[in-house]
């Protein structure tokens, strides 16, 4: 039995992206560690007498080390899936695509910033240096996923 139309029809071989799973790696893990330091000295450091001007919203040193896992698991997640985007949808590669997707990332964060500001007592001086934090961070993890990660050339199948 024929079918109209799928007569001598024959289908173009189509690209295959092979992702790189060891570069994808490392790239998360750099990603990771600059995610994690970069943290550690903006929010931790730099923020930390600015966080401390409505102390009533944040645990205690005590309270926090206890915590500090789940602190962790955040950078992971945040890092892993920065690294999973960059590879999924900047198929031209490179630090400029990544900055740019980290720019992008950090403003779905700064909406984000903008609404827990609008439902907590946050002062504008945190408001900022989330959102300043946010840009600068994401731009430099991107750009380091996008200098480190490249794709393995496309195949045809």
């Amino acid at each position: 039995m024929k079918v109209s139309g799928f007569e001598g029809t024959q289908q173009k071989p189509q690209q295959k992206e092979i992702m790189n799973w060891q570069k994808f790696f490392i790239a998360f893990i750099a990603a990771f560690v600059f995610i994690f330091v970069f943290g550690f000295l903006w929010y931790g450091k730099f923020m930390h007498d600015i966080h401390n001007e409505v102390p009533v919203l944040w645990r205690t040193e005590a309270e926090f080390g206890g915590h500090f896992s789940w602190l962790i698991l955040g950078h992971v997640v945040m890092a892993f899936f920065l690294t999973v985007l960059y590879a999924r949808f900047v198929p031209a590669g490179g630090a400029g695509g990544g900055a740019t997707l980290g720019i992008l990332v950090a403003l779905v964060y700064a909406g984000a910033d903008l609404i827990t500001f609008a439902v907590q007592p946050l002062t504008t001086k945190i408001l900022g240096g989330w959102i300043v934090g946010d840009l600068i961070q994401f731009a430099i993890a991107g750009a380091i996923i996008g200098a480190i990660y490249k794709p393995i050339s496309p195949t045809t199948t």
